[in-house]
């Protein structure tokens, strides 16, 4: 299958680039479900000169942020944050100004993790619309796959799973390598079906990994409860019953 052979480079990231420029002159607002208000700040900074060059904005930034939650494991903002800001310091006018723009990061982060512990329906990916009304989702697809590359070795169990494997295939056929070249050979823009296909499945696929990566997140801590924890000890889960009663019955 073609999509495996693009995401099995070591950098993941290297084939995925957003599709429109970093400039966003000819775009509208970014478009999703909804535009909740304390997001309206970190988008004029994103797009401000105060912001480094080459950081995400808010689109790209969304879809980082989804792969961020969805998966295989924690990383640390110290970690990513960086990577938001393309490797430069922004440049905050004052202390107030660095936390209302880091906050609605960070509350973004918190609203797509709750949406999709809640219900697939709940994400409401971040897309750019032209002002002739095309909806641009590149972008979210690119920063989605930014995440990826940040532990690509440990994606790689999802995608050689012969099921799993699928779930990014949606997300790939939004990509296009350094040279502009569709990363699956499927050009979206000549088949506007096809292109909505896509943006319906989004939301589903990106559930689906998040469901993948919790279950074995969850297995393996109920591996570790079975080696660690004594029968009658507190359970660590936190649900006040001793282990024996509560996780260790699965043992």
């Amino acid at each position: 299958m073609r999509f495996r052979a693009a995401v099995f480079m070591p950098e993941v990231d290297a084939v995925c680039r957003p599709r429109t420029a970093r400039t966003v002159a000819g775009y509208g607002l970014p478009m999703g479900k909804s535009l909740p208000t304390d997001l309206e700040p970190l988008d004029r900074f994103l797009m401000s000169d105060q912001s480094p060059p080459d950081c995400m904005l808010l689109s790209d930034l969304d879809g980082f942020l989804t792969g961020l939650v969805v998966g295989p494991e924690l990383i640390l903002p110290s970690e990513w944050l960086p990577v938001v800001w393309g490797g430069d310091e922004p440049e905050f006018d004052s202390l107030e100004q660095a936390q209302t723009v880091l906050g609605a990061i960070m509350a973004r982060y918190n609203d797509i993790a709750r949406g999709l512990e809640e219900a697939e329906e709940e994400l409401a990916p971040i897309y750019w619309q032209t002002r002739d009304g095309e909806v641009v989702m590149a972008d979210w697809a690119s920063g989605f796959m930014e995440a990826v590359g940040l532990r690509a070795d440990t994606w790689l169990e999802l995608i050689n799973d012969d099921e799993a494997g699928v779930l990014l295939v949606p997300i790939l056929a939004l990509c296009a390598d350094e040279e502009d070249n569709d990363v699956l050979d499927i050009d979206l823009s000549e088949d506007p079906e096809a292109a909505r296909e896509v943006g319906a499945m989004l939301p589903k696929c990106v559930a689906a990994i998040h469901e993948y990566w919790r279950d074995r997140r969850q297995s393996a801590a109920e591996t570790i409860m079975a080696t660690s924890v004594a029968p009658d000890a507190p359970c660590p889960c936190g649900s006040g019953k001793v282990y024996k009663d509560c996780h260790g019955v699965r043992h």
